[in-house]
């Protein structure tokens, strides 16, 4: 009898050749595309060997569910001692959220890893599940591994796999998900049960997904960390492209590792086995990409922006969506394979670029960068050639990928390395003790605290909101606000519990990221501290005018702004409502908290 996978598979089969509608969405719709063949080829499994993927069954056209590939990798773990399972959460519908630890001496714990002084490689697939090349290419090469001739593979290192990450999102499984991607056949979708994006959490940790992984990375301490994707938007000759942080960011001297130890070698071995790799980028302008390539710097709420102020090595990988599964797949099983060899031979020179990003105690930090249009850099990039159409019907112009090579000599890229937001790092942060939230998700990230017993009085400097803008519609289930501030200088009561978070540790970068409202994915710009916009205590007009003829009276330079306000604003002249507004704000009965963000800076 035929098992449910393969009944699965014989009837999307049967619905991929008969349906024409899907046969047009795939080659009709897509830009032509030339047959593939290269040397990666060579490590597809056939049915002879009992160890075939469930993917390598459909010669990778489709991806197994999630049963089906837990099974295989659980039943792949069982066979051999120097595999591990590791359940590390679970998602919002309950699915088991698992991990493979892949190492010589078979160790499933942290502290073993650790002990041992191995480098480590996390590997993620599937944080969208519609981009699950990572999670096929990664059993084959397990399995190549275990059964095969790539057991030297990890002598030397370690290799953490999480197959799956957005578990639910996985199983809403369908032939319809992506039109704009070359299969798998059945694709999953982008965000989780809760409809939020995994990739734009790193820093909020809101979904139990992301918080799984982070407590990976904080018990596991891997050396290095992809985050594997396939990519959409313009059609060029990469097979895989890849971005981590820049050399001007954060980690400037693991940046500067990536580009002089990693990313020579990778595309070398990626070229000799039919692949190319290239730079993560996206084009200026959509309809005329000779106008130059924008090399985007990530902020934290991305995984490799996130990598890049916690100081731990991260590529997000971008599989291009319009080769072929089996390409992309064979490409990012190159990739894994690379990458361990790598790490095996050249593991030292990148902990000490870790050490020294670590270590690096600059005074002010950049939270947030914008691209510098007058100092672009130039390379040669292999495109695709085009050319712009207007749909008769609809009038739309559009581009038109022609799937013809076109090189594009001395290209401009204009980088993200222009600052933007620059602000000073305190000796530490102050929370009130009244932040549970905050505080928890501070000790999620891996952050040291200090929780003071007493009530302490502090000085420092305290924000104050001076304009502010809520971002409309909500944004990952968050309501989003910009602001201007200004700096109130003085001494601050903080009540017992309150928590001091110095910046005199290796996560420096990431907590100024969190606690700076200035920063762009800070947890006040997310939202988390939208309740100092909200005013709760309020005295009525009968009360305001008399207060406001003593007030006036004691204060005559109070009085002085509120004449000279009657006469240069017109708008405030004819409203009574922001004038009593004015009045109470200039008397000693307003709310003292209002508009002033809660955490103190102690330089």
């Amino acid at each position: 009898m035929l098992s449910s996978f393969y009944k699965t598979l014989l009837l999307s089969s049967l619905l991929f050749i008969s349906n024409q509608s899907y046969i047009f969405a795939d080659n009709g719709i897509l830009p032509p595309i030339k047959v593939w063949h290269g040397k990666s080829e060579q490590f597809i499994q056939s049915d002879s060997n009992p160890w075939q993927t469930p993917s390598e069954k459909t010669n990778l056209t489709d991806t197994p569910n999630y049963q089906q590939t837990y099974h295989f990798l659980k039943k792949l773990v069982a066979s051999d001692e120097r595999l591990q399972w590791v359940s590390i959460g679970k998602s919002p519908q309950g699915r088991e959220i698992g991990m493979v630890v892949a190492s010589a001496e078979g160790y499933r714990t942290a502290t073993d890893l650790i002990k041992k002084g191995k480098p480590t490689l996390l590997v993620q697939a599937g944080i969208h599940s519609g981009e699950i090349d990572g999670k096929d290419a990664g059993m084959m090469l397990l399995r190549d591994i275990i059964k095969g001739d790539k057991g030297a593979l990890i002598n030397h290192v370690n290799w953490l796999f999480i197959p799956i990450l957005i578990v639910d999102a996985h199983e809403r499984r369908g032939l319809y998900n992506r039109v704009n991607q070359r299969g798998p056949i059945h694709m999953g979708w982008r965000t989780n049960a809760l409809n939020l994006n995994l990739n734009r959490d790193y820093t909020k940790l809101e979904t139990p997904e992301l918080r799984a992984v982070i407590g990976v990375i904080n018990r596991f301490k891997p050396t290095v960390y992809y985050d594997v994707h396939v990519t959409n938007g313009e059609d060029y000759q990469y097979d895989m492209t890849y971005g981590y942080a820049n050399s001007f960011a954060d980690s400037p001297n693991i940046s500067q590792w990536f580009t002089s130890h990693f990313r020579p070698e990778m595309d070398k071995t990626l070229a000799k086995y039919g692949h190319k790799g290239g730079p993560l980028v996206f084009g200026v302008n959509p309809f005329d990409f000779s106008k130059g390539i924008v090399g985007w710097n990530a902020t934290p709420r991305f995984s490799n922006g996130y990598g890049d102020v916690r100081h731990l090595p991260t590529i997000l990988w971008e599989n291009h969506s319009l080769k072929s599964y089996k390409q992309r797949v064979l490409g990012t099983y190159i990739m894994l394979m690379e990458s361990l060899q790598i790490l095996a031979k050249d593991s030292g020179s990148l902990k000490a670029a870790i050490k020294k990003d670590q270590r690096l105690r600059k005074p002010s930090q950049v939270v947030e960068w914008e691209t510098d249009v007058k100092k672009p850099t130039f390379m040669d990039f292999s495109g695709v050639d085009y050319q712009k159409v207007t749909d008769p019907v609809t009038q739309i112009q559009y581009i038109k990928w022609l799937g013809k090579p076109k090189l594009y000599r001395h290209l401009p890229i204009f980088w993200m390395d222009k600052a933007k937001v620059k602000v000073q790092i305190p000796h530490s942060y102050w929370i009130p003790s009244q932040y549970h939230n905050i505080i928890k998700k501070l000790q999620l990230h891996g952050i040291k605290i200090k929780k003071h017993q007493k009530a302490t009085l502090v000085k420092g400097v305290q924000l104050e909101v001076t304009k502010h803008q809520f971002k409309n519609p909500p944004f990952e289930n968050r309501t989003m606000v910009q602001a201007s501030f200004k700096k109130n200088q003085g001494s601050f009561a903080m009540p017992a519990g309150s928590i001091e978070v110095s910046t005199d540790q290796p996560l420096r970068n990431l907590i100024v990221s969190l606690l700076d409202p200035r920063a762009p994915d800070s947890l006040f710009s997310w939202g988390y501290f939208n309740a100092i916009f909200q005013r709760t205590e309020y005295i009525e007009a009968y009360a305001l005018v008399p207060l406001s003829k003593k007030l006036f009276k004691e204060h005559p330079n109070i009085k002085k702004k509120f004449i000279n306000k009657l006469k240069t604003d017109k708008e405030f002249a004819a409203d009574d409502k922001k004038k009593l507004e004015w009045i109470y704000s200039h008397s000693r009965y307003y709310d003292n908290r209002y508009l002033k963000y809660p955490v103190i800076f102690v330089k």
